[in-house]
């Protein structure tokens, strides 16, 4: 038996999947790496500048604040996906780069890469993270008049 609902018609993407239409792919690489001035400024020293634990937590408001702004004011589609991904973005861009370091800086390997057991939870926190974003993003957009 079909549903007689009818179904609106979903945005066509050119490679034929429409699930990811409309998609700002250079938003999406471009902000998930912005979020690496966290690690950045563990490795340079300068949260340390900020103290702890007030440093680490600040970074993530400003990167926070910098997604949610950067996409909600610049009116970027699909503002809650877009962020989530940006968040997995950041995740995957992290994992090499902690085993890296971490042996670069400590001599010895650390991070998921090498207990992969946290490389599930990395993501979907960092996930969790993006969604979360792309909320505040959504609502700036909706503030602003626009339709997310």
């Amino acid at each position: 038996m079909t549903d007689p609902t009818p179904q609106r018609p979903r945005p066509v993407d050119p490679r034929g999947d429409t699930r990811l239409a409309g998609l700002s792919w250079p938003a999406v690489i471009s902000l998930g790496l912005l979020a690496l001035a966290r690690p950045l400024a563990r490795i340079t020293g300068a949260d340390e500048v900020l103290g702890t634990p007030g440093g680490p937590l600040l970074l993530t408001l400003a990167v926070t604040a910098a997604w949610v702004l950067v996409v909600g004011l610049g009116r970027v589609p699909r503002p809650v996906l877009t962020l989530t991904l940006a968040g997995v973005t950041y995740a995957l861009a992290t994992l090499p780069l902690s085993a890296v370091l971490s042996t670069v800086i400590d001599g010895v390997p650390a991070g998921p890469l090498v207990n992969p057991v946290a490389i599930v939870p990395v993501l979907l926190l960092n996930a969790g993270w993006g969604a979360l974003a792309g909320v505040l993003a959504l609502g700036v957009q909706r503030l602003r008049g626009g339709h997310g």
